[in-house]
């Protein structure tokens, strides 16, 4: 019943943008606090934003604060990632994520998609 599904991804030059989407099923957005992860190759799951239930709190990585934006749209129960600026930094598979509490940490979330891949080179 609870399903997460992430789109959006792709190929891009440095300097381009990229709005990422995870449409939720099963259950109604507004029931919980909605991150955005990354992986990288060879690299440790990072936390790059949240945003609270309510929508009273977000946060961004340093890496990315300034350049990309976490949204909702709860009459398409869909959470959104915009990614401006890309460098080839951002490359990495992007989950979308659900939980109880607006953390960092991955082992706080409940339900996670599948993963979109976005890589940014010229």
């Amino acid at each position: 019943q609870v399903h997460l599904v992430e789109s959006g991804g792709g190929l891009v030059q440095p300097g381009d943008s990229l709005r990422l989407s995870c449409a939720a099923s099963g259950f109604s957005l507004d029931w919980f606090n909605i991150g955005w992860f990354r992986q990288a190759p060879g690299k440790e799951r990072e936390g790059v934003s949240y945003i609270s239930r309510d929508d009273e709190k977000t946060y961004y990585a340093d890496s990315v604060k300034g350049r990309f934006t976490i949204s909702r749209d709860n009459a398409k129960n869909t959470v959104y990632l915009q990614m401006n600026s890309l460098k080839p930094e951002d490359t990495a598979v992007y989950y979308c994520t659900a939980g109880q509490v607006t953390t960092t940490q991955a082992e706080y979330y409940n339900y996670w998609g599948q993963g979109t891949q976005v890589t940014v080179s010229s």
